[in-house]
């Protein structure tokens, strides 16, 4: 069987180091769709890792993150004091804790001064400060994630918010531009009561 030299020609003779007993079109067609299947992968992941939308993506998450770090340390830094002081709460409102069962230095009333200090005698806590304080941090995001788009979406076409209304016939939300259900096919605009 003919095999395709480098310079482009086909000869009968063995590749350079092989005997004439070589039967070389098995091996060399298996490298060959090794090969194929490399560069296709390759080449398929590098459209895929530059294409637009994936960059995009992974822009809003680098900004997302360093946004809702921001967040965090306006809740944490310049929120949270100042309710801790006008509450009387005696301290930060991420060490409040209550004492369910008290590790072996526990003392009564006042035990521990600190969530640390309680955890690390052992105790049995419900760190309620510290819910509170990922709450009040979720809901600053939250909000100022919505204020965000809907700044976008004044100065922008493009909707980020899409308001939505209930089905009449499933009872399930839908975009309130929407002709069909998405859930039950029904028509939005009457059609369905005028069959009947």
């Amino acid at each position: 069987m003919p095999r395709l030299t480098t310079e482009g020609t086909y000869t009968d003779s063995p590749p350079p180091g092989r005997s004439a007993s070589y039967d070389g079109d098995e091996d060399d067609d298996l490298l060959d769709r090794g090969r194929a299947k490399a560069h296709r992968f390759l080449h398929g992941f590098i459209d895929f890792a530059f294409q637009g939308n994936v960059l995009e993506i992974a822009f809003g998450l680098i900004i997302a993150s360093m946004f809702t770090a921001l967040v965090t340390s306006l809740v944490t830094d310049i929120l949270l004091p100042p309710i801790s002081v006008l509450l009387p709460l005696n301290k930060n409102l991420e060490e409040k804790f209550a004492v369910l069962k008290g590790g072996s230095n526990y003392k009564g009333e006042g035990g521990y001064n600190t969530l640390k200090q309680a955890q690390a005698d052992g105790a049995v806590v419900m760190a309620y400060g510290f819910f509170l304080n990922r709450l009040i941090n979720f809901i600053g995001v939250g909000m100022s994630l919505y204020g965000m788009a809907a700044t976008y979406q004044f100065f922008s076409k493009d909707p980020i918010i899409k308001r939505t209304v209930k089905c009449r016939y499933c009872r399930k939300s839908i975009n309130e531009k929407a002709a069909r259900c998405i859930n039950c096919t029904s028509w939005q605009d009457g059609r369905e009561d005028r069959l009947f």
